[in-house]
């Protein structure tokens, strides 16, 4: 997504810069050649004294300027354990346009008794223990029961992040979470397609990011281009950022929807969030954890942005009511949703859980500059 200051003369010869060609005899540099020896096909970062690198040699030295190798070195990551996405939790989720009632025993939740605590329609998940025979009422964990008006959760987002042995060269993202990308063979949206798409959050590296049709497209590979807002990308920087003390910081761009953490200065881990949505904004900074809490209940008793969340796993306070924590109601990642927090997967808020300690910085940033600054904007609660 962020474009990367390079110059125009590089993308020019990126893919096959010819060697000029003269009428014989016309210039020294063409005599020079005369008689000597093509190099064999390969990458000549330095012009050797015994051949001339030219022909495909020119090809795969532009493109190991780049970052290239071929075949493409692969990201030096793995995935995360897919046994960090277990939770020892059952969920229901209250219909969004009825009030949510907790009844003491479960003839009052049959009878829609008036013996009730009510609360105003919203964005309300409850963390249930069991049900009754017929599978219509709940049993919360806080000991009330609900009725059945609304769905269960029956699985969590598969998607995890990746986890490093080593900081890679260059930067490297996830496609988009919710639609299949084309593949083009050059930047611009006028450019051909390749006839290939890539599955949402496909990891992909990115060597390098062009500007045309007044949007950033990024190259995937040789002649492979995607749209750069397609693309969830982080750029490794293993340098801590201004204000951070030690080798241990979380880093959150708001811009392409990533995290990374990073650990004894090289990176570590990486993954695609969802942070604040407008009005409710991820404050930029440097914050630290300040409270880590294995579950927490998350409320907002306004009844014009009324909401209940139970059992949210994986809470990591940071900045006030923001918090790191797993979304167990997110589908989708890699654009902003929340109310203020950092929503992870369920899988990605475990792995960090089990790696953060309170203390540990967390550098928010927006390269774009659009995210406000102002305090006065981040009061209130935040999911």
């Amino acid at each position: 997504m962020k474009l990367k200051l390079t110059n125009l003369i590089l993308m020019i010869s990126l893919l096959s810069a010819p060697v000029p060609v003269t009428a014989q005899g016309d210039t020294p540099a063409q005599e020079a050649f005369e008689g000597a020896v093509v190099c064999a096909p390969d990458v000549y970062l330095i012009a050797p004294d015994d051949c001339l690198p030219i022909g495909p040699s020119v090809y795969l030295t532009n493109l190991a300027h780049l970052g290239f190798t071929l075949p493409i070195r692969p990201l030096p990551a793995v995935r995360t354990d897919p046994a960090l996405a277990i939770l020892p939790y059952q969920y229901f989720h209250v219909s969004n346009d009825i009030a949510l009632k907790f009844y003491p025993s479960l003839p009052d939740a049959q009878a829609k008794s008036e013996n009730a605590i009510v609360y105003s329609p919203g964005f309300v998940y409850i963390s249930y223990t069991g049900s009754d025979d017929t599978g219509h009422f709940f049993l919360s964990k806080s000991g009330y029961w609900i009725r059945g008006d609304g769905s269960r959760i029956h699985a969590f987002p598969s998607f995890q992040g990746l986890q490093f042995r080593e900081t890679p060269r260059n930067a490297f993202g996830w496609t988009s979470s919710y639609e299949q990308t084309p593949i083009k063979i050059s930047p611009g949206y006028g450019a051909p397609n390749s006839g290939k798409t890539l599955a949402p959050y496909s990891v992909v590296q990115v060597f390098y990011s062009y500007m045309a049709d007044g949007v950033v497209w990024n190259m995937i590979g040789p002649d492979q281009w995607v749209e750069g807002r397609k693309v969830s990308a982080v750029t490794p920087n293993p340098a801590p950022p201004a204000g951070v003390n030690g080798t241990r910081w979380i880093e959150v761009n708001l811009e392409e929807q990533t995290l990374a953490v990073y650990d004894n200065n090289q990176l570590l881990f990486a993954t695609v969030i969802a942070t604040g949505m407008e009005p409710f904004w991820t404050r930029p900074g440097l914050h630290q954890i300040f409270q880590k809490k294995e579950t927490e209940t998350m409320r907002n008793n306004d009844p014009s942005d009324f909401y209940y969340l139970e059992d949210v796993p994986y809470t990591m306070y940071f900045d006030g009511p923001r918090a790191l924590h797993a979304a167990y109601w997110r589908t989708a990642f890699g654009f902003t949703q929340s109310h203020g927090c950092v929503n992870l997967s369920v899988g990605d808020a475990h792995w960090l859980f089990l790696w953060a300690q309170e203390g540990d910085w967390v550098y928010v940033h927006d390269p774009s500059g659009l995210t406000p600054t102002d305090p006065a904007l981040y009061t209130g609660g935040a999911y």
